[in-house]
């Protein structure tokens, strides 16, 4: 039966409709996925959800952005593709409707010194732009603004205010600077003159004129001697024009009375002669050698290395290891040298360093162009004639120029000091005085961008009619791009914060700012996460973001655990239902509406049918604290804080508060030092009591827990040492003499040599991140075949490393030390990670969950501090259950928690609250309540107790 023309177009008409309405993914099967077909619809807010492991990354990363990105790289010519090689294609059958895709991920933050907010969101180029046209340059000596002078203008200056003087007319050509000076005199002899100002003398220049090499000079030719008359303007004009030609745009006019007065086509200092380059943008770089200082060469720090880490216990003498780079005496030329060198003073090796003078303490630290007599061990009876150069001078050139593992080790004895010249400005002192209504491009650089939003409002009218002119372009782009950083709730970050200090959501917003900036249309963009670090007040500025996005025409994909962004969304997609091989599959799907009338878990929480208790009673604690007085680092307002030991505390409060400073840079820091004697000194502080009642602090982080495909969970929790043990005792592994370094993967012996046991293999791609591709002679198992033979109930090394959290706990059910550790991985909800998955794949959320678990496995004392910072990042409802019930029994031991959180259901359980604000940046940094989550609910000008009431339905 055919098919009427009508009816033809409408089936055509109908198909085309879907098409453009739907990206349809049919038969995903990448990693986990268990076949799925779905159909998400375009042009609208979708949230992927799902608990941790359910496949969520792998329909929206692996499959989707997967297949977006390599078919954009196949648009590419042949040539081009050449050097980017063939991205595999995602194991999906088909995918329909699909856009070009943008994915926003974590991941991608630099660890560049050099990166910071500004250079990332590129407000600071603009601003680089603005100040080499339109600041106003200052002289650093006098604070009076440098002037500029034409050919013209200083003809007519000599003429109306010298009448009649008898004036030398001088080309600078060396300023400051040292050397004989030979060649240029030759030089200057041969272009004609005859007379050169040198050192403030004129002299006559004769055939082998040099001057001292060692000392400093500046030296100015002769050009003419003149009496100023307007009847000599032509020889006044050609004058001024070759000594501006010779002095590079300065020139210089001496009178009899001796006085000099300096003119500049340039910027200059009329008073001192001070000349700055002219301005471009790079002078405002700190990434560019004309514009950075060079003394820091723009980081704005220095590692030094100081007198107290190379002498951290003055009250040991030398020979009991009171230098510590040197350690205890040994006979060796060193300690033979410092012997010798102290042999005519009253202090020897056997003094403590605290009673040495002050000028021995630095000859022997700093050195001496004095000679020392040191007896020769090789020729007895003969002595060497040396000189010390001393022993952190010695230091600082091996920093300079040793080894990296001779550096790596110098870190023990190396502080990070803010740079003195720049004052952590990180430009040069020219670049510094060039100002837009009063203020210098670093000053902008330090406010938060929401200060320099207000700065922005309105800066028309304080400037120039010129200054207006010029900046009237890139005034409009700065101010819209702080607007859109604004609208994602950055407005506390400042324009000089590295982005390596930033959180995975923080870097995340902040490319989301860039996207929105750059207004375009029909795109699908991917975003893993982006509420992390986001208190619920600024959610709704994030949440509209996203909104303005699909406003204009795109498709936004959230892979999002957060409540308010699955309710505001125009579709949910839930993957479950369990983790793993458990998940995989599509549980629920629709309309907010029409997900909550579906069964799903994530359903259940959202309709309050499943929620998180919040417990009867909370822990007064031990009846012990940690008292932490007169808290100073960057926006802490001298707050006085104490923890309750014996109980969870969650310290909260709105992004950019404090919260970081007062717990990761001031409390961890005195904690780490006085346990582990850490080097990182703690922000400012007064004073700190009750550390006598703990004797461990544990962080735990969201930093991976290694950086190549050889760190695994199996090797970072230690339970493949006991693995390797076990199968070294195996009947089949003593037979052969097999012993447990056969089967590790990081020594010769038991491994793949291919591969050198890494199971991959990197291939650089140039100008592309670098891709791992599975070893072609192990197949990546990792082993070498009779390594392989070598089985455990059936299963050899390799299958045990592919096993999952799940299938190891039941397959080592009789081996209780393996046991032990494997199970904290399954009771932190990493059941469905295997033992051997590689660090580089997981995620922060999971890695701080691999920390935990390592940490859970180890016997504590009751008296350890735990801070954990946001550990439910990529946690489901359900996930963040399993994960307070781990954290409430280390509590019940005796422990104390601390939780860096934004998580309702977190703060709710928690036993004590301590709340900063009540904004971010300036307007944060105090204590806006400490307590039970009951009593802050009463507090007005608390954001976290206006969300909690909502929570605790109060």
């Amino acid at each position: 039966m055919s098919l009427t023309k009508e009816a033809k177009n409408n089936t055509q008409n109908a198909t085309t409709a879907s098409q453009e309405e739907f990206i349809e993914v049919i038969g995903a099967r990448e990693h986990n996925l268990k076949n799925i077909d779905i159909s998400i619809p375009r042009d609208k807010l979708v949230v992927v959800t799902g608990i941790s492991g359910s496949g969520k990354s792998s329909l929206a990363f692996d499959t989707i952005y997967a297949e977006g990105q390599r078919r954009y790289m196949e648009s590419f010519s042949a040539y081009a593709r050449s050097f980017i090689g063939n991205m595999e294609r995602p194991d999906v059958d088909k995918i329909n409707g699909l856009s070009p895709v943008i994915s926003i991920e974590q991941k991608t933050t630099s660890k560049n010194p050099r990166s910071t907010v500004g250079t990332l969101t590129e407000i600071y180029d603009f601003l680089r732009v603005l100040y080499a046209r339109a600041g106003e340059a200052i002289s650093y000596k006098t604070g009076k603004k440098m002037q500029r002078q034409t050919e013209d203008q200083i003809i007519e200056h000599l003429i109306s205010e010298f009448p009649d003087a008898k004036l030398s007319i001088l080309a600078p050509v060396v300023k400051g600077r040292k050397g004989h000076y030979r060649e240029l005199f030759q030089q200057i002899r041969k272009m004609g003159f005859t007379k050169a100002r040198v050192d403030g003398v004129i002299l006559e220049i004769d055939a082998r004129m040099q001057v001292d090499r060692y000392k400093t000079h500046d030296i100015e030719i002769v050009v003419d001697r003149i009496v100023v008359d307007k009847k000599d303007k032509y020889r006044i004009t050609q004058s001024v024009k070759t000594a501006l030609k010779h002095g590079n745009g300065i020139m210089m006019v001496r009178d009899t009375d001796g006085n000099v007065h300096h003119f500049s086509q340039n910027l200059m200092d009329p008073e001192t002669g001070l000349a700055y380059d002219e301005p471009a943008p790079n002078s405002f770089s700190f990434n560019s050698p004309y514009g950075a200082c060079p003394t820091c060469k723009g980081l704005g720090e220095l590692e030094n290395i100081t007198k107290e880490t190379v002498i951290p216990n003055p009250k040991l003498s030398i020979s009991r290891g009171g230098i510590a780079p040197l350690g205890e005496y040994r006979d060796i030329w060193i300690f033979k040298k410092v012997d010798a060198l102290l042999k005519n003073t009253d202090v020897n090796l056997s003094t403590p360093i605290e009673k040495f003078p002050e000028e021995v303490l630095n000859v022997l630290l700093y050195g001496s162009k004095m000679k020392v007599e040191v007896n020769s061990k090789k020729y007895p009876g003969t002595k060497w004639s040396t000189s010390f150069e001393g022993i952190i001078k010695f230091l600082q050139k091996q920093q300079e120029s040793g080894t990296d593992k001779m550096r790596d080790w110098l870190e023990e004895y190396t502080v990070i000091q803010k740079c003195p010249d720049c004052n952590g400005l990180r430009l040069k002192k020219e670049s510094l005085h060039f100002l837009i209504d009063g203020k210098n491009i670093s000053e902008l650089a330090l406010m938060s961008i929401g200060d320099l939003g207000n700065w922005f409002e309105g800066i028309e009218s304080r400037l120039s009619e010129k200054q207006n002119l010029i900046g009237a372009e890139v005034l409009k782009e700065i101010r819209k791009r702080l607007g859109f950083m604004l609208d994602v709730g950055l407005d506390y970050l400042s324009l000089d914060r590295p982005l390596k200090t930033l959180s995975g959501g923080e870097a995340q917003r902040i490319r989301l700012a860039t996207q929105i900036g750059t207004q375009l249309v029909g795109v699908l963009y991917i975003l893993d996460e982006p509420s992390i670090g986001l208190h619920q007040r600024d959610n709704t500025k994030l949440i509209a973001a996203l909104q303005d996005l699909r406003d204009l025409g795109n498709t936004v994909m959230v892979v999002e655990h957060d409540k308010d962004m699955m309710l505001a969304s125009d579709f949910i997609l839930d993957i479950g239902p369990g983790a793993g091989r458990h998940g995989g599959k599509i549980v629920a799907a629709g309309n907010p509406d029409e997900f909550l009338k579906q069964n799903s878990k994530t359903a259940k929480y959202l309709k309050e049918e499943l929620a998180i208790e919040i417990p009867k009673e909370r822990r007064k604690g031990n009846g012990k604290k940690l008292q932490l007085k007169g808290a100073k680092g960057n926006n802490l307002k001298n707050v006085n804080v104490d923890f309750p030991l014996g109980t969870m505390m969650c310290v909260t409060g709105v992004s950019g508060s404090g919260k970081s400073t007062l717990i990761h840079d001031t409390l961890y820091r005195i904690l780490n030092q006085k346990f582990y004697r850490s080097k990182k000194d703690p922000m400012e502080h007064d004073s700190i009591k009750g550390l006598e009642h703990l004797d461990k602090v544990i962080e735990v982080d969201q930093s991976p827990i290694g950086r190549t495909p050889r760190s695994n969970p199996a090797t970072y929790t230690g339970v493949f040492t006991d693995i390797r043990a076990l199968f070294s005792n195996l009947p089949e592994a003593k037979i052969r003499g097999y012993k447990p370094g056969r089967f590790s993967f990081n020594v010769k012996g038991g491994r793949c040599e291919t591969c050198e046991g890494a199971g991959m293999k990197l291939i650089e791609m140039d100008f592309l991140p670098d891709v791992h591709v599975p070893c072609e002679t192990c197949k990546g198992k990792r082993y070498n075949r009779e390594t392989l033979e070598v089985r455990f109930k059936g299963k050899s090394i390799s299958d045990v490393l592919d096993m999952t959290v799940e299938q190891a706990v039941e397959f080592f059910t009789n081996q209780p030390k393996i046991l032990r550790k494997i199970k904290t991985l399954s009771e932190v909800g990493l059941g469905y990670i295997t033992l051997g998955q590689h660090a580089t794949t997981l995620s922060g959320g999971e890695a701080q969950r691999v920390k935990l678990a390592t940490e859970l496995s180890k016997k504590d004392t009751g008296n350890t501090f735990y801070i954990l910072d946001e550990p439910t990042t990529g946690l489901h409802f359900q996930d963040i259950e399993h994960l307070l019930t781990v954290l409430q029994k280390l509590v019940d031991k005796g422990n104390t928690v601390l939780v860096i959180e934004h998580n309702m259901d977190v703060i709710k359980v928690a036993d004590y609250l301590i709340d900063l604000g009540p904004e971010g940046g300036t307007g944060g940094g105090n204590i806006v309540f400490t307590g039970t989550p009951q009593k802050i609910i009463k507090l007005k000008n608390s954001y976290t107790g206006k969300f909690l009431k909502a929570e605790l339905k109060a």
